[in-house]
């Protein structure tokens, strides 16, 4: 009996030539994890993490990473794959991804990209321009001259050269602020300008893309509370005391300037009381949302499929999607 296509897509894959991905995209606390696995326990699919900060070991409540029940159901790849003394960059991401996407299609099965980290969506989609790689020296430079004149003038400095990219860079963002004036310094070029010699590769129209767009603001605000206030209950306080005993960490690590733990870390410090982390941490949440959301209006244009979280169907549809997508292979 010939096998069924729909569950093993490999030799369609083979015919067509394509290299086929689902991504599933949309803002924190929209349900992307529980949709995930859903469609993983019905589709011969593999879930690739697109998330920023889940990377980080140990960093489990303040990332909101999946229940370790929930991970023997679904695996995910690229989950706990760094420490958070480590970097780790969209170039980083892109590369481990492919690699990955490879690895899944080669077992006749597709990956399918779930998270929330646009920049990593978009790098995978578009390509990244070449930008030169970490130089420590520079970075040692960059970082004593920040101690002697502070972020806020190295800001500025970047803002004469290339007010484009400054705007988007927050006067208190030292990391992206050192990696702009980094790549200034070693290659004469500004971000903007080595972004305009980058030509977007569209390579990938044939992937399935699908963003999760609540309609209502005030509930996803109200899931992302309930979600925050579950966390202090479920010991991040604990975690990231146990983090700073176990790894030579700092406030600047990207790990520690994660959404949740860069308030923790300074409420630890006696910044402020448990209340006012409460209020930090849910305001910032809601900030992390808005740029998400941002980032996938920005990507309308290319984003084939948007779905309103918060419809009772939202789930069939997404099933519809997909359903029509794995079609196309077989």
């Amino acid at each position: 009996m010939p096998k069924n296509r729909l569950n093993d897509p490999t030799q369609a894959i083979a015919e067509q030539k394509l290299t086929p991905a689902i991504l599933l995209m949309g803002p924190t606390a929209s349900g992307k994890t529980d949709l995930a696995v859903a469609l993983v326990e019905r589709f011969p699919l593999e879930i690739i993490s697109v998330d920023s900060a889940m990377v980080f070991r140990d960093m489990d409540i303040g990332t909101a990473k999946p229940e370790p029940y929930i991970l023997a159901r679904a695996p995910h790849h690229l989950i706990d794959c760094r420490s958070p003394v480590e970097s780790y960059s969209a170039a980083q991401f892109c590369s481990d991804a492919k690699r990955l996407m490879q690895d899944i299609h080669a077992r006749g099965r597709i990956p399918l990209l779930v998270g929330g980290t646009m920049l990593y969506f978009k790098a995978l989609r578009e390509g990244l321009s070449e930008l030169p790689s970490a130089d420590e020296t520079v970075r040692q430079q960059i970082d004593r001259e920040a101690l002697e004149r502070g972020w806020e003038a190295l800001h500025a400095e970047i803002r004469q050269r290339d007010p484009d990219s400054a705007a988007r860079i927050k006067p208190g963002d030292s990391q992206r602020i050192q990696r702009a004036l980094e790549i200034m310094r070693m290659t004469g070029n500004t971000l903007t300008e080595l972004w305009a010699r980058h030509r977007a590769r569209p390579v990938t129209d044939h992937w399935l893309s699908v963003a999760l767009l609540p309609s209502e603001r005030a509930v996803l605000h109200a899931r992302i509370a309930q979600r925050f206030d579950m966390m202090l209950a479920a010991g991040l306080l604990d975690e990231l005391a146990a983090l700073r005993q176990r790894y030579p960490l700092h406030a600047e690590l990207p790990s520690m300037r994660c959404v949740g733990y860069r308030q923790a870390w300074a409420f630890q410090q006696g910044e402020y009381d448990v209340a006012e982390l409460r209020e930090r941490g849910i305001f910032a949440t809601r900030q992390l949302a808005k740029r998400q959301l941002t980032w996938l209006r920005s990507m309308a244009n290319s984003t084939q499929h948007a779905i309103d979280s918060l419809e009772s169907s939202a789930t069939s549809q997404v099933f519809h999607h997909v359903t029509a997508y794995i079609e196309r292979f077989r």
